[in-house]
């Protein structure tokens, strides 16, 4: 594996179409937004999706696994990295395999949270002392935002199925509420950091694949909130830079791109950065 050599900057945009991008638990499951009425997809749901495409492929390893995506019999993220490693987990030597076993961990990062054992290394009172072991990823994700405002429409529908007592009970008065965003285009952005990516050994071949998951980040994922067809994406923006610092700073090269309410994209000129444009799946 070629350890990443060039710092490189992207941009993904998509469009929305009756759908629900990503429902806020806390306020009725509603598309989030911000407060200035700007649709919201947090990194957190992008990142979840990116690693369900990877472990799609079937060549990488993913740590951060969803349930109805599970392939193995691990109970919980610690039960899976004890399972891995065995008496090794904990040890100096953790983040080094968990950067080598899983992609998700060399390219995000992840925290080992561990508790000690009572007796050495215990505090005065005899209580168990936390170890964390951390690893800095070298890709960062930001969260989708709207180019404009969004509108987004509610719908009350009739559950034939109340969820009262053991279920048998229906009726036509028990009521339900739908969300959508009707038409909007989304862009998020994000960088990839060559020194970052020496210590997990994040390489050159993981970052391509990540190129190739970002025009069909939404294959696979469809649900009753987000009808197969209504996420798209549009076009995904690359920016290779010539060395490990590159020639401009992450925030100047996302400022340069200029997405209009349609999804047309223009660029500012960056003088030795030509960004490459990648059609969506």
């Amino acid at each position: 594996m070629n350890p990443l050599t060039n710092k490189i900057d992207f941009a993904v945009v998509l469009r929305v179409k009756h759908a629900n991008p990503n429902g806020d638990p806390l306020n009725g499951n509603r598309p989030r937004t911000d407060y200035n009425g700007y649709g919201e997809i947090t990194d957190v749901c992008l990142k979840r999706k990116v690693r369900d495409r990877l472990q799609e492929d079937g060549k990488y390893s993913i740590f951060v696994q969803s349930d109805d995506r599970k392939v193995d019999d691990a109970t919980s993220l610690r039960d899976r990295a004890d399972k891995a490693f065995g008496k090794k987990f904990g040890s100096l030597e953790t983040a080094q395999l968990a950067c080598e076993k899983w992609i998700d961990v060399r390219a995000f990062g992840q925290l080992f949270a561990l508790p000690k054992k009572k007796g050495k290394g215990a505090d005065e009172e005899g209580g168990e002392v936390g170890v964390s072991i951390p690893i800095r990823g070298p890709v960062t994700l930001q969260s989708a935002f709207s180019v404009q405002p969004v509108d987004v429409t509610s719908t009350q529908i009739t559950k034939s199925v109340s969820g009262d007592g053991d279920g048998s009970k229906r009726g036509s008065d028990t009521m339900g509420m739908k969300h959508r965003v009707d038409n909007a285009v989304y862009v998020f952005y994000g960088s990839m950091n060559p020194q970052l990516a020496e210590r997990t050994g994040f390489s050159n071949e993981d970052a391509d694949a990540l190129k190739a998951i970002f025009p069909r980040l939404f294959e696979n994922d469809a649900s009753s909130a987000r009808p197969e067809g209504s996420m798209e994406i549009l076009k995904v923006i690359w920016w290779k830079h010539n060395s490990k610092s590159g020639q401009y700073s992450s925030a100047k090269v996302h400022r340069s791109l200029k997405v209009g309410p349609d999804g047309t994209c223009t660029f500012d000129p960056l003088p030795g950065l030509e960004p490459e444009e990648i059609a969506g799946f």
